[in-house]
């Protein structure tokens, strides 16, 4: 039987494929310190499980509107408005299986058959995929190193064509932990303006910054990029509910009309215990968010430190979400145990051989890459940064 067009082009995650190979490798008794890890390392706060708790009992197990719960969408919208100072109505908001449905949700309801879309390289490996469904064409604008991997004003101008719809932006950054200025926002949204473009802004890590750095939304800039621009957002990073499946969007009420009666049709609405969990979240206290990002802060630190000891490995200092881009390119035309390293993915194979898995940055658009997380323990972070030095040392 052959599947249709649209469902054979998707590429499986790579992400998920080196997680699974790492998982095996443990389920047959082998040491392995896996760096693929998209997800906090830590359980969801007490609060929040023990609200599951009394959805369950207290029969909260109904259909829900298919948008979301009336109480967790007026929350999102105040939500919006305490911390970025964006006016949404509670229509605007809604309520989906995980950000990632609400990007396939927001790209559904606005990219057409042949429309271009801007993606900023290295980009999560999704956004391409979900493109490419949509019957859109990704166009892909590169993130020196120089600039901490961020595209320039310029640069997305040039990209600009006729056929453009939407950009799609992430800062924080997956995978590079890259956070734009507000600055620089304004100057990227200065050029979206001109050419009349959406924006898809991912904003699922906006709350894991370090040292001061501070997040501001594409959305923040004017009336009209609000009007233009799809904020998404959740709880999967931010209080440690990645199983819990809750992700939103903020958009014009047009747009998020036409969404919640797609999403009526396509699952209705997400689970209703994990939205009442979502409520006990962004209605209760952000201390245990605090404690978290202080330790991912710490294991930051600590990684690039340990990294620019190792000859031949580089990095660029990331100011968010949990990823650091490895640059491992020194390594390209060297031999491991009689193989030539190529590129990214003869690195991350070669890796699990030696009891470490890493993302390729092939997956996200670069190839003089591999990706680690630091959502693992410190300890493990130490004895994997041990064994890449050993395997670099073994690199002739």
């Amino acid at each position: 039987m052959n599947t249709t067009k649209r469902i054979s082009s998707i590429s499986p995650s790579l992400t998920l494929a080196i997680t699974a190979k790492a998982k095996a490798m443990k389920a047959e008794g082998k040491s392995v310190v896996g760096f693929g890890a998209g997800e906090p390392d830590f359980n969801t706060p007490q609060h929040i499980i023990d609200a599951a708790k009394k959805a369950l009992d207290d029969g909260c197990t109904k259909y829900t509107p298919s948008s979301g719960l009336p109480a967790l969408r007026k929350k999102i919208a105040e939500k919006f408005k305490e911390e970025q100072g964006l006016d949404y109505d509670p229509s605007q908001i809604v309520v989906s299986s995980g950000a990632k449905h609400s990007i396939f949700n927001a790209m559904f309801a606005l990219v057409e058959e042949g429309d271009e879309v801007i993606i900023p390289s290295p980009y999560w490996l999704t956004y391409p995929e979900v493109v490419k469904v949509c019957g859109g064409t990704s166009v892909f604008v590169e993130g020196h190193k120089e600039n901490h991997f961020k595209i320039t004003p310029e640069d997305l101008k040039k990209a600009i064509t006729s056929k453009t719809k939407m950009l799609i932006f992430n800062s924080p950054s997956n995978p590079t932990g890259t956070v734009y200025t507000e600055a620089e926002i304004r100057a990227l949204a200065a050029v979206c303006e001109e050419a009349g473009i959406w924006v898809l802004s991912d904003e699922i890590y906006s709350k894991l910054i370090y040292d001061g750095v501070k997040h501001f939304s594409m959305a923040q800039v004017s009336e009209w990029m609000k009007d233009h621009t799809v904020v998404v957002n959740g709880v999967s990073k931010t209080y440690a509910m990645t199983g819990w499946r809750i992700g939103w969007l903020a958009a014009p009420k047009e747009v998020a009309k036409a969404i919640d009666s797609f999403q009526s049709h396509a699952t209705s609405n997400p689970t209703s215990i994990s939205q009442y969990a979502t409520l006990a979240a962004l209605n209760g206290s952000e201390e245990e968010l605090v404690k978290m990002r202080d330790i991912f802060n710490d294991r930051r630190k600590f990684m690039i430190e340990r990294i620019r000891k190792i000859d031949g490995l580089g990095c660029i200092e990331p100011d968010g979400a949990f990823y650091i881009m490895l640059v491992v390119d020194k390594l390209y035309g060297k031999r491991f145990n009689g193989r030539k390293i190529c590129g990214s993915m003869d690195v991350a194979d070669m890796l699990l051989e030696k009891g470490v898995a890493v993302v390729p940055g092939i997956a996200f658009g670069d190839d003089e890459c591999v990706r680690l997380s630091y959502a693992i323990s410190k300890e493990d972070i130490a004895e994997g940064l041990d064994r890449i030095e050993q395997f670099v040392k073994e690199v002739f």
